[in-house]
């Protein structure tokens, strides 16, 4: 962006600079080397010379266009600020159903289901596997009674709904789209994300259930379906947050969750589907960290990078494919037991940094949850954090103001360059299932991790309140406590939904549904739409998957 002369003038200035002002001053000279969290080396000082390599046009031009580094629309905040989607999720369908229309009222503008454990790896609440797990790190949901309950007098076609479920995403869409026919509302009406994220699960997270292969299959049935059914769904949220929670650095974020997306569009290709007919549905999910500047480069560097795999390696033509649509959660990981006001601070520096980076969709963790679920008050004030930057920090009069920053766009530049030397690395692998399979990416996320709590040990990365500034008396706060009742309460009301059925019409469904999945290339979403309308929950009809896919465990 400079001409010859200029740049040299600049070279010279910052050299002087450094010898006569910078060096001179002793105790700068304390820490010879300064790096962002993912290890990148910072120099002193950036200037024009930092970015002389870089094209205006090539590599941040205007939003709304390609390349997209300075956002997907023209107007990014001052025509829509991004969906404050507070995730939520506890107990019973009837008592998240109570939180999410308090949050509604509120000021939240997007709904967020947190499901249990038993539910998010296919066991209805009476399995045995399930109990003194109902209802703990999520709702409970096992019927399409459970759901009508958990959305009572939420419209479906006003609200947007995302629901993080993978295995068995398939089957809680299903019976979201259900409810939504009961409700008499057509489907191409209703408008969210499902995660139906599978691969990241044996990377980082573990509630699969299937081998790779079939699992794989289940996305893009997904992916297929709501194509031509429900034309305004988020198909999927490709998922780098929990990635980056089991210990990842900023620039493997990235990389892995970009592999991971290139699976899908190589599978769903696969299907006959064009490149353009359903690369506008694909979303993505991403963590917002402690390193303000590199986490704002990160988000910048994101719709940079999937523009041109897009443009690049796919050959799509539609504009909308081109756009990285993402939700952003502040970082879970980042959030101390000891002194849990601190993480108020935490919070709000992740979501201002996840704001100037141009995120449509946001989550701020309460700072309680290093110790709970989110009471109702540090749920609030979380949803506050976001109101409050939105109409009260000036961050969204106007469009991309960190734009031209010589020290961002150097990180955004180099975090672009080192994601494609990851991808590429995993392509010579022969792609991420192998890289799965052998453990490569595992590891990866695994030495960062190790490394990371090995600078906290040696004092060589600060955590306030955690190895500085400790405190010997521990903050008292309220907790949000799960009561045992609850898990007794959803069991009975389970058995009885299950006493009430037509066991005809069930069986008949559930040997449907088997015989549809033994065919690979046959869709399995309305036969699994068909069972959920019969009756059957969702650790039946997860039961028949198991049958006819096995199960899948880390020596595979």
């Amino acid at each position: 962006m400079l001409n010859k002369g200029k740049l040299s003038q600049y070279k010279r200035a910052h050299k002087k600079w450094k010898e006569k002002q910078y060096e001179a001053a002793s105790k700068i000279k304390a820490q010879k080397e300064y790096h962002t969290a993912s290890g990148m080396t910072l120099s002193e000082l950036y200037g024009p010379e930092s970015i002389q390599e870089l094209s205006f046009w090539d590599n941040i031009g205007y939003p709304g266009y390609y390349p997209y580094t300075r956002g997907i629309q023209p107007t990014m905040y001052r025509g829509r600020l991004w969906t404050m989607r507070q995730y939520a999720g506890f107990g019973t369908a009837e008592a998240t159903n109570q939180r999410f229309r308090y949050l509604i009222d509120q000021g939240q503008t997007g709904l967020s289901v947190a499901f249990d454990l038993p539910t998010q790896i296919g066991l209805d609440s009476d399995h045995s596997l399930a109990q003194g797990e109902v209802g703990k790190v999520g709702v409970a949901i096992s019927s399409i009674e459970d759901m009508e309950l958990l959305f009572k007098d939420i419209p479906l076609d006003k609200v947007s709904t995302s629901m993080t479920i993978n295995a068995t995403a398939p089957i809680l869409l299903s019976m979201y789209i259900v409810l939504a026919k009961k409700k008499g509302i057509p489907w191409d009406a209703l408008s969210g994300t499902v995660q139906n994220d599978i691969l990241k699960e044996y990377i980082a997270r573990g509630t699969y259930i299937y081998p790779i292969e079939p699992s794989l299959k289940l996305v893009v049935d997904v992916i297929e379906f709501c194509g031509k059914a429900c034309p305004g769904w988020n198909t999927i949220s490709i998922s780098g947050y929990h990635i980056r929670e089991a210990g990842s650095d900023a620039i493997q974020e990235l990389a892995f969750t970009f592999a991971n997306a290139i699976t899908y569009i190589d599978e769903t290709l696969k299907r006959g589907m064009p490149i353009d007919s359903f690369a506008p549905r694909l979303s993505f999910f991403f963590n917002s960290h402690n390193d303000f500047f590199e986490e704002i480069a990160k988000f910048r560097a994101a719709r940079k990078i999937w523009s041109r795999i897009i443009k690049e390696r796919y050959g799509a033509l539609d504009p909308r494919s081109f756009q990285l649509r993402f939700h952003t959660q502040t970082a879970g990981s980042t959030l101390t037991a000891q002194q849990p006001y601190n993480n108020i601070i935490r919070v709000t520096l992740q979501a201002l940094a996840a704001v100037l980076g141009g995120t449509q969709s946001l989550h701020t963790n309460a700072y309680d949850e290093a110790l709970s679920l989110p009471s109702e008050e540090s749920a609030l004030l979380a949803l506050r954090t976001q109101q409050i930057i939105a109409y009260e920090s000036g961050t969204t009069n106007t469009i991309d103001p960190v734009a031209g920053s010589f020290f961002l766009e150097y990180l955004v530049s180099e975090i672009e360059e080192k994601v494609f030397d990851y991808i590429e690395k995993i392509q010579k692998m022969g792609g991420v299932i192998e890289a799965i399979r052998t453990g490569f990416i595992q590891r990866e996320i695994h030495n960062t991790a190790f490394q990371s709590q090995r600078n906290i040990e040696k004092n060589q990365s600060i955590i306030v309140g955690l190895n500085k500034y400790v405190e010997s008396s521990e903050q008292s706060i309220s907790l949000l406590r799960i009561d045992r009742a609850i898990e007794e309460a959803q069991v009975k009301k389970l058995l009885l939904f299950k006493k009430a059925r037509n066991s005809y019409h069930l069986q008949e469904s559930l040997i449907g549904l088997q015989q549809n999945a033994k065919d690979s290339s046959a869709n399995t979403i309305p036969f699994i739409i068909a069972a959920v309308e019969a009756g059957a929950t969702v650790g039946e009809i997860a039961s028949v998957l198991r049958g006819v896919y096995g199960e899948y465990s880390e020596s595979q």
